[in-house]
């Protein structure tokens, strides 16, 4: 076996079905390389979290194949966990042990002696902000602490990829914003690759250097999030409609006011404004006499696009 690998995941083809015929995933294909942050965006429900569960095999998958820092993870998967860390969307430290002795029996796991695991454990704590209470029993730490401490947990086998599943799931705006700049901050100290799933917008557009979309088992797009929000436009206008949608789509689109790209969720109508500015099309919009008992525009987010390209609401 070998680590030289162009890709630290690779994914080609997975696929998970549960009993039942519950189809999780449905041949999924992407490629992270090594450095970058990327996050798997979408409601719950559509696949992330069964997906990380395939790359840090506590699923077996039920057909193609996926790669963590050139391991396959069904037929070397004991290879693939020794480069790469989890933390799981449930917390996994023990309430009832101090901090330190969390991340001590963990790195024992690992098997480093009695002094490697002291020098992982110092270079985790202050980084994490837990020095001041490290010592502490867990059930004493706040919920933004047991992340943080989680989050060092998985660092101390010193992963090549880590996977963060939901990771700010639960936590009050305070903690985190703090959990994500600490996030944010592993990649430039350690060039780690990292996966994240998320249903968070501003996660994703914060951390992330590419995002796959995921809606119900697959991958609609992929791409920057600067890239996958350029394709809505500069702007987007939004009507809110009394009366048919479908007619008023029709009117737009004779003037040039409506591409292809436009969409309704309910009685609102969302036009991605790319070669006018917003206020000129709403001036134009307004002279063709529509029932509209609403109009605005803003700038497009992801949320948009992932209505776009699937009709439902990515806080779902």
């Amino acid at each position: 076996m070998t680590t030289n690998h162009a890709s630290a995941i690779r994914v080609e083809a997975l696929a998970k079905t549960y009993p039942g015929g519950v189809e999780a995933v449905k041949g999924i294909d992407f490629a992270v390389p090594p450095g970058e942050v990327f996050g798997l965006l979408g409601p719950n429900g559509a696949g992330k979290s069964t997906t990380v569960g395939m790359l840090t095999t506590t699923i077996a998958p039920t057909s193609g194949r996926a790669r963590v820092a050139g391991f396959d993870v069904a037929s070397h998967p004991l290879a693939a966990r020794q480069v790469s860390a989890v933390v799981f969307q449930e917390p996994v430290v023990d309430r009832g042990l101090s901090g330190r002795r969390n991340l001590d029996v963990h790195a024992r796991l690992w098997g480093l002696d009695a002094a490697a695991a002291r020098r992982r454990i110092a270079a985790v704590v202050d980084p994490f902000g837990l020095g001041e209470v490290i010592d502490r029993p867990v059930e004493s730490y706040s919920g933004g602490q047991r992340r943080r401490l989680e989050i060092a947990r998985a660092l101390v086998s010193e992963p090549q990829v880590l996977f963060l599943d939901e990771p700010t799931v639960g936590l009050d705006p305070r903690f985190r914003f703090e959990l994500l700049d600490l996030i944010a901050g592993l990649r430039a100290r350690s060039g780690m690759t990292i996966l994240l799933t998320t249903h968070y917008l501003d996660e994703a557009e914060q951390l992330c250097d590419r995002v796959a979309i995921v809606h119900q088992g697959r991958i609609v797009a992929l791409d920057s999030p600067a890239a996958l929000l350029a394709r809505l436009g500069r702007e987007l206008v939004e009507l809110r409609l009394d009366g048919d949608v479908s007619t008023a789509v029709s009117a737009l689109r004779a003037e040039g006011l409506a591409g292809q790209d436009a969409f309704a969720v309910g009685a609102t109508l969302h036009l991605p404004v790319h070669d006018r500015s917003g206020r000129e099309a709403l001036g134009a919009i307004a002279e063709l006499g529509l029932a509209v008992t609403a109009i605005t525009s803003r700038s497009p987010t992801l949320d948009d696009v992932y209505l776009q390209l699937t009709g439902e609401s990515l806080a779902a």
